[in-house]
């Protein structure tokens, strides 16, 4: 049974011992705070790169904790901190992410199996996790997070030090103060902070956690998750060009390696010369890599050779730079890699994209990230393993909605039709859980690859324009049910092997030398819906198909796909301008893995729809 008396009880603030439970609610109060916090640091953000995520990526990674502090009463404390540890290492993200993951694990080691700290064995705790926090980067700058975390191990030892019998509330309360005073302080070691006129973001992040935990145990009531705040509640942007904080790698890269016996001093010097930022959290037998890097695959490479890796992510750091310095647009766009977009209305247009997955064998990669088209393709002809692609998790889409709608007060996402994958599902789950201000606009396209492509260049271009969102939102509605994508498969054999079309279709066509055209039917299912007879001419006959299916008086946008066929790709565009009498665009892209995977190379994609004036809809705009 607890000990009610005043000096131990959890809620007293003359407490000398902290137990599981009380541990528990002290950090999620913290980590509430600082998820309250989570737009102010992005809007400081300036260090290591101005990409404005470390609110979003401590919040994520923090909130990984929360499942197990809030998982019941009467935890053992040594128990739980590992628990603790290990959420952490998985859920973490960002470089501060990281550091405060390793920051725990310290802590979690020095815990071993007791059941409760005293103030000397929580200083020791501090100390190590300290430690541990600073190890774990490759180029410690201080000025930093990990200044200020030391400067709390450093408080707490030297008052345990200097009065064995001061009470929890009491230490924590001065070690609060003492890291405020280093938060304070990270301008005057970091130039970059300096010039911006701000603190760092992952040191005041760590503050925020400090002052909920010493919160808590001065007045025992854990403070509330907080509502969702609004932009305008936020401080104005920095002025990151005073800070001129600009990356030279593009990718901010992460993955879990998981092990028996994890060589980390190996893994480290393998990893260092690959780019900067380098954090490497964990233990031995479980370790998470964060770097910048501008090939990715070549972290995950690297990882492969030390053991089993997962939760791979890479975010593109150059284009969270350019949204967030960005205000010509009300609302961002994203869609998923089911996508196939031109590379330039890509970057002209501002389209943010989550990476579906793609595996072949026992080797996985991140579509359009990790493994570029040429390569995809390289890999379909020639890998004994047929390929098998699944969606972006939930997660994956969270961490970039999270972030999108920090910055924008409103977010829509493009995804893959919902009657082929349950890509739209995880993009709705991660919507519903997203913590961030801006509001999530979820949208089915009934469409894939080019089709799919065009919905989200055209919600770019309404961005582009100045609609507002709910204009933007009736216009996407009112295209889906009008665009319409065909696809001319050259060779049955790769949809056979990834089992989506049976053997005995192959043969037939083969036998009767026809070639079958898929195509995405209004209520986004995709089947067979025609066949070109012979095989002589057949882009010409596929041409020819696709103009028989447009409205002969209307002005359409079109999107030619072509997988590893440029040359059938140039000529079906010159057939296609014969063809149709009123093209108000037309573009032609790579096909990426959605088609690839089923379609193979050779195959050719087109899609159209109404074209539309957007002039037509800015009228009124403010």
């Amino acid at each position: 049974m607890r000990d009610s008396s005043s000096c131990c009880r959890v809620n007293s603030p003359d407490a000398i011992h902290i137990d599981g439970d009380s541990l528990a609610n002290a950090l999620v109060s913290g980590i509430h705070r600082v998820i309250a916090q989570q737009e102010y640091l992005n809007r400081i953000n300036v260090f290591p790169v101005a990409d404005s995520d470390t609110g979003t990526n401590l919040s994520l990674s923090l909130s990984a904790a929360l499942g197990v502090l809030e998982s019941g009463p009467k935890k053992h404390l040594g128990t739980m901190l590992a628990a603790l540890a290990d959420a952490l290492l998985d859920g973490a993200r960002g470089n501060s992410g990281a550091i405060i993951a390793q920051f725990f694990q310290g802590m979690s080691d020095s815990a071993g199996e007791i059941s409760r700290f005293t103030t000397y064995t929580f200083g020791k705790a501090v100390k190590l996790g300290s430690e541990y926090a600073h190890d774990a980067l490759s180029e410690p700058r201080e000025g930093t997070i990990i200044t200020v975390i030391a400067a709390f191990a450093d408080s707490i030892t030297h008052q345990v030090k200097e009065n064995p019998d001061r009470r929890f509330a009491a230490i924590l309360d001065r070690a609060r103060t003492r890291v405020n005073e280093a938060v304070s302080d990270t301008p005057k070691q970091l130039e970059v902070l300096r010039k911006a006129g701000v603190v760092d973001a992952g040191a005041k992040g760590f503050a925020e956690l400090v002052t909920g935990i010493a919160e808590y145990l001065r007045v025992g009531r854990v403070a509330p998750m907080p509502d969702t705040a609004l932009l305008d509640d936020i401080e104005p942007p920095v002025d990151f060009s005073a800070a001129d904080n600009t990356s030279q790698y593009r990718f901010c890269t992460e993955c879990l390696i998981t092990a028996v016996d994890i060589d980390r001093r190996k893994l480290r010097e393998s990893l260092a010369e690959l780019g900067d930022s380098l954090v490497l959290a964990g233990s031995k037998r479980k370790a998470k890599i964060h770097i910048h890097v501008d090939e990715p695959e070549s972290v995950f490479d690297v990882a492969r050779k030390f053991g089993e890796i997962s939760a791979e992510k890479a975010d593109d750091m150059h284009r969270q730079q350019s949204t967030t310095h960005d205000s010509s647009r009300s609302f961002a766009v994203i869609t998923d890699s089911g996508a196939d977009i031109c590379d330039d209305d890509m970057e002209k247009l501002d389209i943010h994209m989550v990476p579906c997955r793609i595996q072949f064998g026992d080797r996985g990669y991140l579509d359009k990230v990790s493994i570029t088209t040429d390569e995809f393709y390289s890999e379909l002809e020639n890998n004994p393993y047929h390929p098998t692609t699944s969606q972006p998790s939930p997660g994956d889409f969270r961490r970039q909605f999270q972030f999108l709608a920090s910055h924008f007060s409103d977010v829509i996402s493009i995804n893959l039709t919902s009657q082929a994958s349950g890509t739209y599902e995880g993009a709705l789950s991660a919507a519903k859980r997203s913590k961030a201000p801006g509001r999530l606009h979820v949208v089915d396209s009934l469409n894939a690859s080019v089709g799919q492509g065009q919905l989200a260049t055209l919600a770019a271009e309404c961005a582009a324009a100045g609609l507002s969102i709910e204009k933007t939102l009736q216009i996407i509605a009112d295209q889906i049910p009008k665009t319409r994508t065909f696809a001319l498969l050259r060779d049955l054999r790769y949809a056979v092997r990834g089992g989506r079309v049976p053997q005995w279709v192959k043969t037939v066509a083969d036998l009767m030398r026809i070639t079958p055209i898929v195509g995405i039917k209004p209520d986004g299912r995709v089947g067979l819906t025609g066949f070109l007879i012979g095989r002589s001419n057949r882009t010409r006959k596929f041409a020819r198909y696709v103009a028989s299916k447009l409205d002969s008086g209307q002005a359409v946008d079109l999107s030619v796909g072509q997988a590893k066929c440029p040359d059938d790709a140039e000529e079906l565009v010159s057939l296609l301008r014969a063809e149709v009498a009123h093209i108000s665009k037309l573009k032609v892209c790579n096909l990426g893995t959605g088609i690839g995977v089923h379609g193979g190379p050779g195959s050719l994609i087109v899609s159209f729809r109404p074209a539309i004036s957007l002039d037509d809809f800015a009228i009124g705009v403010d």
